[in-house]
């Protein structure tokens, strides 16, 4: 298989992309995290200690994302050199490298969605139980919540 140096290059505007999109998912993390704290510390929740935990596991799949795209990018830079050096054959193996870190960083980032969609159905289910005990309440001023 022929090898330009043009080739690992076309994986830099993609990488790069990425660690945007995952620079921003760590911040906003990160904030969530802070703003639970600060509503556990005042009112002792449970509900928000288990969306801390949920909180944290993606913290660390984030993490390792980011770990896996910029090691990408460093087989990229590296596969670059070894072809400007008249390497092509180690440029390619080393490109194939980058590509499969940066499936893992994808399929991290997969794995990071569903556990995200995990912490949406504890704040769900909190809201439904709260809901039955105001249709208990009052039945008939409220909305009935929907069966599954």
């Amino acid at each position: 298989m022929e090898i330009s140096l043009n080739t690992p290059a076309l994986l830099f505007p993609a990488v790069s992309l990425l660690l945007i999109a995952y620079t921003n998912r760590y911040l906003t993390i990160a904030k969530l995290i802070r703003d639970l704290k600060t509503e556990y510390d005042k009112e002792q929740d449970v509900v928000s200690l288990r969306q801390i935990a949920f909180l944290k596991r993606r913290e660390r799949f984030i993490r390792n994302m980011q770990t896996f795209a910029i090691a990408s990018i460093f087989c990229c830079t590296f596969s670059m050199a070894l072809i400007f050096f008249h390497e092509a054959q180690w440029g390619g193996y080393l490109f194939g490298a980058a590509l499969v870190l940066m499936l893992i960083s994808l399929a991290i980032a997969l794995r990071d969605i569903i556990t995200a969609g995990g912490a949406l159905m504890i704040e769900l289910k909190e809201m439904e139980e709260h809901l039955k005990k105001l249709e208990e309440e009052e039945p008939k001023k409220w909305l009935r919540f929907p069966k599954d």
